[in-house]
């Protein structure tokens, strides 16, 4: 029985491992996203059927509108994808027996999964008819009605092939080669703004596997677009015309571009409740998840100051639900930091956290009646601090009840919560009041009382409060003022703040006009309103659903923007540094082609590339690995040598300098120095001390071709004994030094002379008797030694002349003074002469005047000499 146990054991744990390799899976269903299968919107078909429609063929229109209802009917039948549960569960575990799912998982998937499948790769989406999948009966139905509406001219049918067969909306498979094609008609037939668009990102991107990218086609479909002012193609043209994309480098132009986005964007900021719409930043580098790019503590972002700092016990690797459950705790036993913290949380959300205001404003309550009662008063005895934490609790709630936020909008109870808090001098009270009055919002407007207000809650350097005190010394001309509160705004990035500095720059307002600052403020105010452009949402919605290939084309179109995170993450998903090979892939044959795997490597380098344009190190230092191993472009050591460099300058990326190192010792790319390799070695180990095994490693393998180098008499500079790190000295032993080196100094230039040729290298004829003996030595010191007495004794005599001249001019001031006062009383008056007391200043007041005398301010203000 025992025997037969062991038997079926191997065959157990394999049939357990695939059931967690499948349980990530979705269940089975044709390709397709929820966040997808929404029906497209009217109004961007709207857009097409304005115009290129024969007006006298009513009966046509008619019936071709018909059909496009009914397909849009079925479409709405049709229902979304939905994951299991027990992917749900494994992909976000607790507990004990979830975490260990989860890691044999994805230990399981690493060994033996690790090749990506040809569906997720971006280049090979599905383009011929013959390997589409069978669609489900409304899908198919709908389809089949749209396809004929659109071989009749229907442009909204065009319109919404287009976007069926590109996002893979209601679950229709994706084909970018019909999508293509459509978009293309669309665009030939009314000049719809969005299909013009997508033609120039595919022409762009090379999305289409049947169409060669084209960047001269991208830029003159994206100017058709941005023309009829499409958002996205006009964050695309800046972008280009900033960086020099397929055109020119051309500042003017990108400011123009630009700044039509960022009017777009203010007018959005301004159009939300009192105060701008909140700004909800959907934006971040998927590889900081996992460390970086290098993995935790040899990238850039998560190495030195960016390090993660604490034990693994700390909060500084703990859950977002985890800091939720800890606060939690310590508000039930009566915490009000916690409380106040947890208040926060919901009211701000942030990644991987809705906001929840109901949540927010009940937390906030909670703080706030701690220190005021039902009926306003303040409670007495409360312990220290809680008033201030009151104060601010109460600005939230204000600010809560003046938004209309989790609750109804309430002047009157915005501006009591207000009142309150500005009590205690809270800066969110006195600027909630302050734009109260400015805006006359459930009180009389008065700018003088709402600029004292916003003035005091400037003065605690709330940004918003800066703003717009800005603005008001704007209005009234003071542009000095103004600029310095937008720029101390723009320290905590707020929006407008960077708009009015980008206006100043642009129309030279109170400064010179410069167009690189100005492109600069636009880009950063532009690029905060994610709402109006981004589609971050999409890409992290798909990439957490595991549907790789949609998230790589979502990042894609913001990365086409100018979006550096979104650069960086279309990069990081189509890697390919990394390792693609497993057995199980090996053996079914699903690695893939060696042309799909050089064109991801192609697009991965240009947006390495892109991204590190924009200063993102780890780029820097990814783009030198694809040019070491001639990923997606031609093998280049020089080139990646010169990447490495870039990367190494900023003193930041220990990685860099350890290759840099590496290149110098094996002579890749740059030339052999096993000196410089040594220093690049010792400066990975000082710019990030967990390099340092593999830095030791390097010195140890260093240390020895050196060494083998100096015997041998290699032609390669050796890189020498280490370095003695000498420790500060202190004042006594930097005073012993001097004067030793002094003394050495002087035996070298005096003592030295008195002695052989074999001193100072003098041979007979140079004052040198023919026996070696010193002759005219004594004249020559004799000669030194007169003159310094003569120049000593000019100095003295000097000093001697300017006492006496001193003294004269003290002697007639005072013979003057008498003659004077002789003349005054009619008379000569006799002066007495008082002997001077022994040990004090002589009459004359000696050589330094007393206080009160004519002479002192001139002598305290460097009256001697002038």
């Amino acid at each position: 029985m025992k025997h037969s146990v062991w038997r079926i054991a191997p065959l157990l744990l394999l049939a357990f491992f695939f059931f967690l390799a499948t349980s990530a899976a979705r269940e089975e269903r044709v390709e397709g996203s929820e966040y997808s299968t929404k029906p497209a919107p009217v109004s961007a078909s709207v857009e097409a059927s304005s115009t290129g429609q024969d007006d006298g063929d009513d009966g046509r229109q008619n019936k071709l509108a018909d059909s496009v209802r009914e397909a849009t009917t079925l479409l709405r039948k049709v229902k979304a994808p939905v994951a299991s549960k027990l992917a749900t569960y494994t992909r976000k575990p607790k507990g004990f027996l979830g975490s260990s799912a989860y890691y044999a998982k994805e230990a399981f998937v690493l060994l033996f999964m690790n090749a990506p499948k040809q569906t997720h790769l971006l280049t090979t989406s599905t383009s011929s008819t013959s390997s589409q999948p069978k669609l489900a009966p409304p899908l198919s139905r709908a389809t089949k009605l749209l396809e004929d509406a659109a071989k009749e001219g229907s442009v909204d049918a065009i319109f919404l092939l287009a976007e069926m067969n590109f996002h893979g909306n209601f679950t229709h498979p994706i084909s970018y080669s019909k999508a293509f094609d459509y978009y293309k008609q669309l665009a030939d037939l009314t000049g719809n703004a969005t299909a013009q668009h997508m033609l120039g990102f595919m022409y762009a991107t090379g999305l289409n596997p049947e169409v060669p990218a084209d960047q001269a086609k991208s830029m003159l479909y994206h100017t058709f677009a941005a023309e009829q002012d499409h958002t996205r193609s006009q964050m695309t043209l800046a972008y280009r015309h900033h960086t020099g994309i397929a055109t020119p480098r051309e500042c003017d132009a990108a400011v123009h571009w630009y700044k039509q986005v960022a009017d777009k964007a203010i007018d959005y900021y301004r159009s939300g409740p009192p105060g701008g719409h909140v700004l909800s930043r959907e934006s971040y580098r998927l590889a900081d998840d996992q460390g970086g790019v290098y993995g935790e503590g040899a990238s850039v972002s998560s190495a030195g100051i960016r390090a993660r700092q604490g034990g693994v016990t700390s909060d500084a690797y703990a859950d977002v639900e985890d800091v939720l459950e800890y606060l939690a705790l310590q508000s039930s036993k009566g915490d009000l930091k916690a409380t106040f913290g947890l208040a926060r949380l919901y009211y701000d959300g942030g990644r991987g956290m809705k906001r929840d205001l109901k949540m927010a404003k009940q937390y906030f309550k909670q703080v706030a009646r701690e220190y005021w009662l039902e009926s306003g008063k303040t409670r007495k005895d409360v312990p220290g601090g809680t008033e201030k934490l009151a104060s601010k609790a109460a600005g939230y709630l204000g600010r809560m009840f003046l938004r209309g936020e989790g609750t109804e909008q309430s002047y009157t109870k915005a501006r009591i919560w207000f009142t309150r808090g500005i009590s205690n001098g809270d800066a969110l009270c006195q600027y909630g009041l302050g734009l109260m009055h400015l805006d006359g919002l459930g009180v009389d407007q008065n700018v003088p009382r709402a600029a004292e207000y916003l003035a005091a809650s400037a003065d605690q350097d709330l940004s918003v409060a800066q703003t717009e005190l800005g603005q008001l010394f704007l209005d009234q001309g003071d542009v000095v003022t103004a600029a310095r509160y937008f720029e101390l705004a723009a320290r905590n990035t707020h929006i407008e703040a960077f708009y009015y500095l980008a206006e100043m720059s642009n129309f030279a307002i109170g400064r010179d006009r410069s167009c690189g600052m100005a492109v600069a403020y636009y880009k950063i105010v532009a690029e905060k309103a994610e709402a109006i452009w981004g589609t971050q949402a999409e890409a992290n919605a798909a990439y957490e659903d595991g549907e790789n290939q949609k998230a790589i084309v979502a990042y894609l179109m913001a990365a086409e923007q100018g979006s550096e995170n979104a650069q960086a993450n279309v990069a990081w998903l189509l890697d390919q540094t990394a390792p693609k090979w497993s057995p199980v892939s090996y053996l079914l044959g699903t690695v893939q082609s060696a042309k799909s795997a050089l064109r991801d490597a192609h697009l991965a380098l240009t947006y390495w590339t892109r991204s590190a344009k924009q200063q993102n190190i780890d780029s820097f230092v990814k783009m030198g690995d694809y040019y070491l191993l001639g990923l997606g472009t031609v093998l280049s050591p020089e080139n990646a040598a010169a990447c490495y460099q870039a990367a190494a300058e900023t003193l930041q990326s220990a990685q860099a300098m350890w290759n840099l190192g590496w290149m110098h010792e094996n002579g890749v790319g740059i030339e052999q120095d096993f000196h410089l390799a040594k220093r690049f070695y010792d400066q990975a180990l000082e710019t990030n001390k967990e390099a340092y095994l593999p830095v030791k490693l390097s010195l140890f393998r260093l240390r020895w071709r050196s060494w083998w180098n100096d015997i041998t008499n290699g032609g390669v500079k050796s890189m020498g004994a280490d370095e003695n790190i000498r420790k500060r000295r202190t004042f006594a032993e930097w005073v012993s030094e001097f004067l030793e080196n002094d003394a050495q100094m002087y035996a070298a230039e005096y003592e030295a002379d008195d002695w052989g040729t074999e001193h100072d290298g003098r041979g007979e004829g140079e004052g040198m008797s023919p026996d070696g003996e010193f002759w005219g030595g004594e004249e020559d010191f004799a000669d030194d030694g007169l003159l310094e007495t003569l120049l000593i004794g000019g100095l003295v005599g000097a000093l001697a002349w300017l006492v006496w001249y001193r003294q004269q001019q003290q002697r007639r001031v005072a013979e003057e003074q008498r003659r004077r006062q002789g003349v005054g009383n009619g008379e000569a008056q006799q002066v007495p002469v008082v002997p001077e007391p022994v040990g004090q200043q002589q009459g004359d007041g000696g050589f330094f005047p007393q206080p009160g005398d004519p002479d002192f301010n001139a002598w305290v203000a460097g009256g001697v000499g002038h």
